[in-house]
């Protein structure tokens, strides 16, 4: 099994990112290490997994420890996906029908 170190390209097994590759970013202990895809490469958010849930494969990338995602990505060399974008437009307002009000019944009395 290849060592579990900074650059090292895995696959998730475990969740809802199964199935899709990540790069170790740093190690935070013997069981613990931090993962990035980055999420507009790969889909893989920048975040702490076990171990156990890796697969760990024998490609390696050089990146320091804790390098960003664009530094990640320039290192796959991959261009990073730009996130969406709020637009700062406003929608055009869609205008309401207005309805004939109905006619109240008055109560029995």
């Amino acid at each position: 099994m290849p060592a579990i170190e900074v650059g090292r390209v895995c696959v998730k097994k475990m969740g809802r990112e199964a199935g899709k590759k990540c790069v170790i970013i740093d190690v935070i202990d013997k069981n613990f290490v931090l993962v990035t895809g980055p999420k507009s490469v790969t889909g893989v958010k920048r975040r702490r997994v076990n171990v156990n849930h890796l697969e760990v494969t024998e490609e390696t990338i050089k990146i320091k420890r804790g390098a960003s995602d664009e530094e990640v990505a320039q290192a796959l060399g991959v261009p990073l996906k730009p996130e969406k974008t709020e637009k700062t437009e406003e929608p055009a307002k869609l205008e309401k029908k207005e309805e004939p009000k109905k006619a109240r019944r008055k109560k029995a009395e």
